[in-house]
């Protein structure tokens, strides 16, 4: 499914779940936030499933100001999660080949299946930059 797909179906759609690690889209990603915004205004229920992270704290106060929420609305429309709550939504990615010709893969890190999907390169050269980084500040190495 492409991104225009995607868009069209949330278009269509009369409530929507999102189980996001950073809230990305809705505040970062012009084409969504336009539909997030026009959705709201045509009373669409949208509904998240977020970790409490810092990066997601911040989005939030983000979203909250750019669609012009209560914070009644917030409490009601957001289920902040402990960080460690959240995981069983986290799919398994994997990344090949991270200082050649790197690729990386996402699929569902507790079933077998054909959906499988692949990120652009510059996706998968950002998830190895920051797979390195974070292997580096734990191990105190290079992966």
């Amino acid at each position: 499914m492409t991104i225009q797909e995607l868009i069209k179906l949330e278009d269509k759609a009369k409530e929507v779940w999102v189980i996001s690690p950073s809230l990305h889209y809705d505040v970062e990603n012009a084409d969504f936030s336009e539909l997030v915004s026009v959705n709201l205004g045509e009373k669409t229920k949208y509904r998240y499933i977020v970790p409490a992270s810092k990066t997601v704290v911040k989005n939030l106060d983000l979203y909250q100001k750019k669609y012009n929420l209560t914070d009644e609305n917030v409490i009601s429309n957001f289920l902040l999660l402990p960080e460690s709550e959240f995981n069983p939504f986290i799919t398994e990615i994997a990344i090949y080949d991270a200082n050649t010709n790197c690729k990386a893969c996402s699929a569902v890190g507790n079933e077998d299946g054909k959906d499988i999907m692949e990120f652009s390169p510059a996706a998968s050269k950002s998830m190895a930059d920051s797979f390195a980084e974070i292997w580096k500040k734990y191990k105190r190495v290079k992966p």
